[in-house]
């Protein structure tokens, strides 16, 4: 008999080549706000510093309380939704503090957009259609940026450079890396039927010369 998993309980998946990493502690939610729940708390905070990718107590205590208000479904936050925000961190690995702020807004927008997608799908008529159309929208379209700031600051702001259609002919030698000449620049023209125009008119120029200066040397 199949049997629902049970959402309270921390399940490891395993990855392949992979060492498994120490789970991120689970996050027990109170009347007056919430705890970390591990057997050693000091430990605990450190694992959910690493989770989040903070460095001190006071930056993750901070992150944590807004996912918690990020998690609220109906007019409370939601244990299960929070843990859920928790793995999506964990797994995007955010190393300092500027990554833990935007890796947390990009789950919060994430959890946002699939809360307007099932507003949208349960509207009642056309107004509240089009807000939650419109409020999805937003939403996707934030995603892919925040998305492209994370590894724009991963990179430390360095434009890929995508090299095609590279061709070297026999004897000839790929250079792969910068490269910095200083030489002098020889444009020609690439126009076939610009260049056979240009032609005649040079060696008719040379033929009109020629008459004349054997004329000068008749004469002298």
């Amino acid at each position: 008999m199949n049997t629902a998993p049970d959402l309270t309980m921390p399940t490891a998946i395993a990855a392949t080549g992979q060492t498994n990493a120490a789970a991120a502690p689970r996050i027990k939610l109170l009347s007056h706000g919430f705890s970390i729940d591990h057997p050693d708390p000091e430990i605990g905070e450190q694992l959910m510093a690493d989770t989040l990718g903070v460095a001190d107590r006071e930056a993750m205590h901070g992150i944590l309380r807004q996912l918690v208000k990020a998690s609220v479904s109906g007019e409370s936050p939601d244990e299960v939704n929070l843990s859920f925000m928790i793995s999506m961190v964990k797994s995007i690995k955010p190393r300092d503090s500027i990554e833990a702020m935007l890796v947390a807004q990009m789950v919060s927008v994430h959890v946002m957009a699939m809360r307007c997608a099932h507003h949208l799908a349960n509207a009642d008529d056309l107004a509240q259609h089009d807000s939650a159309a419109r409020a999805l929208g937003r939403l996707a379209r934030t995603f892919p940026a925040q998305i492209e700031a994370l590894n724009r600051y991963r990179s430390h702001g360095e434009p890929a450079i995508t090299v095609q259609n590279v061709s070297v002919g026999d004897g000839g030698k790929a250079i792969v890396g910068n490269v910095t000449q200083h030489a002098r620049v020889i444009v020609s023209d690439k126009n076939p039927a610009s260049a056979a125009r240009k032609a005649p008119k040079a060696a008719g120029s040379r033929r009109r010369r020629a008459p004349a200066d054997a004329k000068r040397e008749a004469q002298a």
